[in-house]
This record gives structure tokens, C-alpha cells and sequence, in this order.
């Protein structure tokens, strides 16, 4: 089922890009997740002195523990397969509590980064935001090329966790 408005907005949120549409994620998704993780990881395990074969058995190990945390930390968690024309391209989970809205986490396929379709997702997010009247934050690791793009959007470090930086947009009414 296409979702192209936010659960729990005043409908003051943009419609998502053209050909883009956000859905629940299924069991059925799984390997494409698994996937979609490996993708964002495959460079820094690149560097370990292993077979090609326990690298990706890391990597795997890595999604399913990954997974398992964010369902049991995240129980109420908007968990959303990111669609483009009808074919998986990333993955948005996005958690609404009563002060604050947390994206948990967003991801792209290699192919769709850098194209903008993360900065218009993050902006809606953000538009979310503004008509809720609710900051919005995430955790970012400090080597994260998407750091930049949280920064330009008017995130900021409100605290340093290990190796994140818990960064948090605020709307216009709570600055």
C-alpha cells in the first residue's frame, strides 16, 4: 500500500516527488534491507583482512542486530520501504513521540544518493515538523557524508554520543 501523505500531520506536508511513494515494510523486505544496510557499510568493511564471504557475513550479522534493536527500542516506529516507480530504492523509519519526531533512519541505494530525493524526503519531514510545532532529530556517526546535507538543512549538534552526534532541527516557533 503507497502511502504518499505522513501519518499524523495537519496535511500541511508536501506530497512526496513524483514517482516516489513510501510504504510499510514487510518480512518479504528483508533481504532487500539487508541489502540496502550492506550498501552503506560495504566501503569501511572493505578494509578488514577477511574473505569476501565473512565480509558479507558480518554485514548481515550487522543488519539483523540492527534490526532487531531498532524494533525493540523503536515499537512504534513508522517503518517504511522508500519507493520509486514501484521499485525499492531505500528505506525511511521515522518514530512520532509527543515532544519530538525522530527519524530513526533514512537510506538510499547507491544509485539514488545524491540526486536529491534524501533532501526532499528530509524536508518534508521537516514541513512535518513546522506544522506540529516539534523538533526534529536523529543520530548521526561523525563520518556520515550526509552530515553535510543534515547541516545545510539547519541540523545541529546537540550532544555527542560515541561515535554520533545527536543532531536536532528545531521549527521556527521553538528557536
Amino acid at each position: 500500500m503507497a502511502d504518499n501523505a505522513t501519518e499524523g500531520t495537519d496535511g500541511g506536508v508536501p506530497p512526496l516527488p513524483e514517482g516516489v511513494s513510501l510504504r510499510p515494510v514487510e518480512d518479504s523486505d528483508l533481504p532487500f534491507l539487508a541489502e540496502l544496510y550492506a550498501s552503506t557499510r560495504r566501503e569501511e568493511v572493505a578494509q578488514a583482512p577477511w574473505s569476501d564471504d565473512e565480509k558479507e557475513a558480518f554485514l548481515r550479522w550487522q543488519f539483523e542486530s540492527q534490526h532487531k534493536h531498532y524494533l525493540e527500542h523503536y515499537p512504534d516506529c513508522a517503518f517504511q520501504v522508500i519507493e520509486r516507480d514501484g521499485a525499492p530504492v531505500g528505506r525511511l523509519y521515522v518514530d512520532r513521540w509527543e515532544r519530538e519526531i525522530r527519524l530513526v533512519d533514512v537510506s538510499l541505494l547507491p544509485e539514488h544518493r545524491g540526486g536529491g530525493l534524501g533532501g526532499a524526503l528530509l524536508r518534508r519531514l521537516l514541513d512535518e515538523g513546522r506544522a506540529s510545532g516539534k523538533p526534529v532529530s536523529i543520530h548521526v556517526e561523525r563520518f556520515n557524508p550526509a552530515l553535510r546535507l543534515y547541516r545545510r538543512l539547519g541540523f545541529r549538534e546537540i550532544e555527542e554520543k560515541g561515535p554520533y552526534f545527536l543532531m536536532e532541527w528545531r521549527p521556527p516557533a521553538l528557536r
